[in-house]
């Protein structure tokens, strides 16, 4: 099963309202276990960079201005995340701009229905705590030492760990490991003659204490419970 964790970088909150992708980061998991397959793009926005934004982010419009506009990275972001499921955190957010982006261009865009909103897990499974990105790296100790300023690439990667323990903890899945057959898994059992002991083991209590342990039986009468636990006295079987 292959998934993309995905997020972006953009100049502002409207996807409709003149706000614009500057960055794409996408990391590659299958059978949950990051492969390595990342797809990482800086975009020009053809716009300015508000303060707000630049103070999230730190992407400046000096920076952005020499690369490429999103219509010249959408075959090869479309061709990356292909028709597999993609795992975003405020997915709202992220999908809007990328439809928004793909409507300007007359493409199709990314539908709803094949989107996995982490922010939605982690409300499911944490009703009463924070769960922001921040709150739940945090919560599930995972290092957010590197996090100087939100980048796209950066938290995919750490989306990917949050993820994988919002599903029930950071193991490896090893479905893609084994090898696909038909045949039905088959228990076999190789029956073994069992071999008397050579020399048997010698009793664990001494005659004296058999005797003793029979007198105090006997004592207990004739309606004692232990009587029915006693041997049966060879004649009696005989008798039955």
């Amino acid at each position: 099963m292959r998934e993309i964790v995905l997020d972006t970088e953009t100049t502002g909150l409207e996807a409709y309202g003149g706000d614009r992708l500057v960055e794409i980061g996408c990391v590659e998991m299958v059978n949950r276990i990051l492969t390595g397959n990342v797809f990482h793009v800086y975009i020009n926005p053809q716009r300015d960079m508000p303060q707000e934004a630049f103070n999230v982010h730190g992407l400046s419009s000096e920076f952005l201005s020499d690369k490429p506009i999103f219509s010249q990275v959408a075959d090869e972001f479309l061709e990356f995340i292909q028709n597999d499921t993609l795992v975003i955190h405020n997915a709202a957010f992220d999908i809007g701009f990328l439809n928004a982006e793909l409507e300007r261009l007359g493409r199709p865009t990314i539908a709803r229905d094949r989107v996995i909103d982490t922010l939605a897990l982690a409300r499911r499974k944490h009703p009463g705590g924070g769960n922001r990105l921040d709150d739940l790296m945090n919560r599930y100790g995972i290092d957010s030492s590197r996090r100087v300023k939100h980048g796209a690439l950066l938290d995919a990667e750490l989306l990917a760990e949050v993820y994988s323990e919002l599903l029930g903890g950071r193991q490896a899945s090893l479905i893609g490991l084994v090898e696909e057959t038909t045949e039905a898994p088959r228990l076999v059992v190789e029956a073994r003659a069992a071999h008397p002991r050579p020399v048997p083991l010698p009793p664990r209590i001494s005659a004296a204490e058999s005797e003793a342990h029979a007198a105090f039986v006997a004592a207990l009468g004739d309606k004692a419970i232990w009587l029915k636990y006693a041997e049966v006295p060879a004649a009696e079987k005989t008798a039955s």
